[in-house]
């Protein structure tokens, strides 16, 4: 056999696993740095039984960087834990760990030790009837992947709850599945959603489920605090992160899940002690940064409130010095996490704050061409985009264009409701200088129809058509 033919074997065979190098993990070279870092922060500060996967997260990112022997060193440490850690059933984990060897081997070219490891692999799968080969179907390899999915970010989370969704169907107590579900759902359930009550919070459930299988997990505990307090339920919330921060365990988390919740309450001194704790231990958080960049952003709301935003002296000072360290932070935060689409807005926001309308611009322009994880994202770049199009830039027109942008985005939120609110004030604003105005009409339209007010949208559509029958300036009638 030719050795042609013979590498396209292998890399059939390669292409059966259930691994980290075919469950389409979608990383882009700029967010490798970041996950690294983070993947290093959990290993060293997450406080948690289900690491064996996190090895193997870590390994596949130090080949994505081409440093292969580093990832052999990383799979040996998973391989060690998973025999350790799985003593009644070691080989089912270990599948999956093998599986990256093969993996490794092969692009490092050495065959033999990648097929070594494939025929570990088939050894084991042929132990199953739910079985091929070299794959295997049972919930934990689900879960195995799940958690991968999960820590590769918001594009992925989706396909990460079905694959603990999955786990769940076949092992519904199971203490791992449920964590790695009530996570999943905490971060799609997303507070700026506007939640007005607790039943409309589907992640609460899931979170409550595993912290009762999970009583001393203090991540989890922290979680479900800033989830009540999404909903209202502050006073619950407040009882479950005390707990959170006296179990001792995953503080650093904990500590960065504390902060989050006063800086929310605006008890700031607080929430900036949580944070430089934090900071200490993870010194190179983004999230931690654009944290602290929040808290001091919001000291200066704090300043221009109390001031009825008459700057004196010192209160000047003091709004110029938190504005500057809330920019440091900013843009810290980006330049550990190039793809962090939230923190690149705050940033543009406080340019804005600070009388620098070209780096805000320039911001936002970047921001804009980054693809989103979330949708929320992007309906917050247009939204905030719009603003600043609104209000410093003094273009109408584009930011109505943005605005547009936002509510098209098929996700309920805050925001989204906000965009229709100023989509509705923006046309009302230019029915009031002509009533004619066919564009303010089927903007009206649009808002009608979105509200679910059917038979007023439909008969500002028909003014506006009649106004201008080519639709130049009718708006919405396809949304």
């Amino acid at each position: 056999m030719s050795k042609c033919a013979d590498e396209h074997q292998i890399r059939e065979k390669l292409g059966q696993l259930r691994c980290h190098f075919t469950w389409q993990l979608l990383i882009e070279d700029a967010e490798v740095p970041n996950l690294e870092e983070r993947i290093s922060e959990e290993i060293q500060f997450l406080e948690t039984s289900y690491n064996v996967g996190i090895h193997n997260l870590l390994a596949y990112v130090k080949h994505l960087q081409g440093k292969n022997e580093d990832a052999l060193e990383c799979l040996e440490e998973g391989e060690n834990l998973c025999q350790r850690d799985q003593a009644e059933q070691p080989d089912v984990r270990c599948l999956v760990t093998w599986g990256n060897y093969a993996w490794v081997y092969y692009h490092m070219g050495r065959w033999e030790d990648t097929q070594k490891y494939l025929d570990k692999v088939q050894e084991i799968c042929n132990r199953f009837e739910d079985s091929s080969r070299y794959r295997v179907e049972c919930p934990e390899m689900d879960c195995v992947e799940g958690w991968a999915l999960l820590k590769c970010g918001g594009k992925h989370y989706e396909r990460a709850k079905a694959c603990f969704q999955k786990a769940l169907e076949v092992d519904p107590e199971n203490p791992e599945f449920n964590t790695g579900y009530a996570i999943v759902t905490y971060r799609l359930d997303y507070a700026a959603k506007g939640l007005n009550n607790i039943s409309e919070a589907f992640s609460l459930p899931p979170l409550r489920k595993a912290i009762s299988l999970n009583p001393q997990d203090g991540y989890l505990k922290a979680l479900l605090a800033l989830k009540l307090q999404d909903v209202g339920e502050e006073a619950e919330g407040q009882m479950h992160l005390e707990e959170a921060l006296t179990h001792g365990s995953s503080q650093t988390y904990v500590f960065r899940y504390a902060a989050k919740f006063y800086r929310r309450q605006g008890r700031l001194d607080e929430a900036l002690r949580y944070l430089k704790k934090a900071l200490k231990a993870t010194p190179n958080s983004a999230l931690l940064h654009h944290q602290m960049g929040l808290c001091y952003r919001d000291q200066t709301i704090q300043i221009k409130k109390s001031t009825n935003r008459q700057f004196q002296g010192q209160s000047r000072r003091d709004v110029d010095r938190l504005v500057q360290l809330a920019i440091f932070h900013f843009e810290y935060a980006v330049k550990l996490k190039p793809s962090f689409e939230i923190a690149y807005v705050d940033l543009a926001r406080t340019y804005i704050h600070a009388g620098d309308h070209e780096k805000a611009e320039d911001t936002f322009q970047k921001v804009l061409g980054i693809i989103p994880g979330q949708q929320y994202s992007l309906q917050y770049m247009h939204f905030y985009y719009a603003q600043f199009l609104q209000f410093q830039k003094k273009s109408e027109a584009e930011a109505i264009n943005h605005y547009l942008k936002a509510i098209k985005i098929e996700q309920n939120s805050f925001i989204k409701d906000k965009s229709i609110d100023v989509v509705k004030q923006l046309a009302l604003k230019k029915l009031e200088s002509n009533e004619s105005d066919p564009e303010g009409l089927s903007l009206l339209g649009l808002v009608h129809k979105l509200k679910g007010d059917l038979s007023e949208a439909l008969e500002c559509y028909e003014q506006a058509l009649r106004l201008n029958p080519e639709r130049e300036k009718v708006v919405g009638c396809s949304l």
